[in-house]
């Protein structure tokens, strides 16, 4: 009994580990590396008003035909209406649709329906402590929720992969207040993962610029931020 319980206990404490999704995924060949190097999550970034990694959804749907479970395969779309995202991810058969902006038009119970093994994910941008809010009142719609650093009310809205890092304060309490899976992201690298992860205590982080050298995925910079992610 007592040994049961003590292996009930390991795997509890190894489901606990931080995972690591990564992101801005541009080729089969970058989907492997990631994978091999221990990714949990990829990434596959769609059409946007801007910022690093989109691909062609022809792309997107070669690329998660090499994803197999347990590694999941996000859709990352700008697409802000229920019926657009629903059909955005036929095309391209991800598991995980990753919605980056606003959902105006329709509901997230469309998606669910249409689509009902798909997890949703919503991208809150941390731009003040209005995100605290945004991120309480979306949060029983979708299955998680990931912290970025974009600014979807500027003239031409950025959506993600800013390289910038926000106040971590407030992703901490949203980690606090809601009831789901948060991933983490927004400028992190190697050097402050550990950091990020000791203070906010998300479910994931996410990365894309902070593994990659001039735009491409570099195995030095994957290799040493999953082991910093791993180390803790």
């Amino acid at each position: 009994m007592l040994a049961a319980h003590k292996l009930f206990l390991l795997i509890f404490i190894r489901d606990m580990r931080t995972r690591i999704k990564i992101c801005c995924i541009g080729s089969v060949t970058e989907a492997k590396m990631a994978i091999e190097y221990g990714a949990d999550a990829l990434g596959l970034v769609g059409k946007m008003p801007n910022g690093p990694g989109p691909i062609p959804d022809w792309l997107i749907a070669e690329i998660v035909r090499t994803i197999h479970p347990p590694v999941a395969s996000f859709l990352l779309t700008s697409e802000q209406s229920s019926e657009e995202i629903i059909y955005h991810v036929k095309r391209v058969d991800t598991n995980t649709v990753q919605v980056v902006d606003e959902l105006t038009t329709g509901t997230y119970g469309d998606i669910r329906t249409a689509l009902p093994h798909l997890k949703i994910v919503q991208v809150i941008h941390v731009t003040g402590e209005e995100s605290i809010d945004q991120a309480i009142r979306i949060s029983p719609n979708v299955d998680a929720l990931l912290l970025d650093s974009g600014n979807p009310r500027a003239t031409i809205k950025t959506l993600g992969g800013t390289g910038n890092v926000h106040n971590w304060d407030l992703s901490r309490e949203i980690v606090k207040a809601v009831d789901i899976p948060v991933f983490l992201a927004g400028g992190l690298h190697a050097n402050n993962v550990r950091q990020a992860i000791q203070m906010v205590r998300p479910f994931a982080v996410d990365v894309c610029n902070g593994v990659r050298t001039e735009g491409r995925l570099d195995p030095g910079k994957l290799e040493a931020f999953i082991s910093a992610v791993h180390s803790l």
